[in-house]
Parts: structure tokens; sequence; C-alpha cells
């Protein structure tokens, strides 16, 4: 995401795909936020990071329109996030991520966390 308001440009539509959900922690909240409203705490524990790089993750998927911030007027406030309705056209990326994953991550070593996407088959491997 860039600081300032300028547009960035881009050549290439996979570019500017990775730009907006690439990254360390982006796919990690995505997958958890791709069938469920977290509280931000919730989220915290689950993706593993500190407040504030999860804070300013959050920030640039809610600026990019992919993440939904929910606030509610109770005391203590309450604050949820979810996947957009745009944001939500991106599952069939994170399933296909996870499938690569699984199929080629594994053959060498045991995932951390096998829990990140239920009933997502491996991919194929090449014929």
């Amino acid at each position: 995401m860039e600081e300032n308001n300028l547009k960035k440009v881009y050549n290439c539509a996979v570019a500017a795909t990775v730009d907006m959900v690439g990254g360390k922690w982006k796919t990690s909240i995505l997958l958890h936020l791709k069938d469920r409203t977290m509280r931000f705490g919730e989220l915290q524990r689950a993706v593993e990071v500190s407040q504030k790089v999860l804070t300013q993750q959050l920030k640039e998927l809610e600026h990019d329109g992919i993440v939904r911030r929910q606030v509610y007027a109770e005391v203590p406030p309450r604050v949820e996030y979810s996947l957009s309705t745009y944001g939500q056209t991106l599952q069939p990326i994170l399933d296909a991520l996870y499938a690569w994953g699984l199929t080629h991550y594994t053959r060498d070593q045991p995932l951390a966390w096998e829990q990140c996407s239920k009933g997502i088959a491996p991919a194929q491997e090449p014929s």
C-alpha cells in the first residue's frame, strides 16, 4: 500500500495483486478471516503477531477494501474484522495457495499449522 495518495501503476496484474495481499502476515490474516468474523485479540492470537504489526496490516487491508472493520458502540468497545465482499473474491486464490502449499511444502516438513483452511484438496502434481 502506498503511504501517500498517489496511485501505483502496474504493468502486471499479478504484481498488483501480490502488492495488495502479499507479505509475511497478510495471507495468514486473510486465511483466518476467510470463513468467519474475528475480534482483534482473537485474530492476534491466531496469527501470532505483535499488536503493532497486526494493526498496520489490518489498516492496509481495510484501506484496500479487502477487510471490513466493524466498530460497535459498547463499553468496553468491540471491534470485529471480516472479509469485505470485495475481499471474499480472494477466496479461490487463498484456496489455491493453500492447496499448492499442502502439496509442495509438506514434502520435506510438516506444517506447524495444518488447520488454516479446512476441506481444500492438495494441488495436482504435474503429469
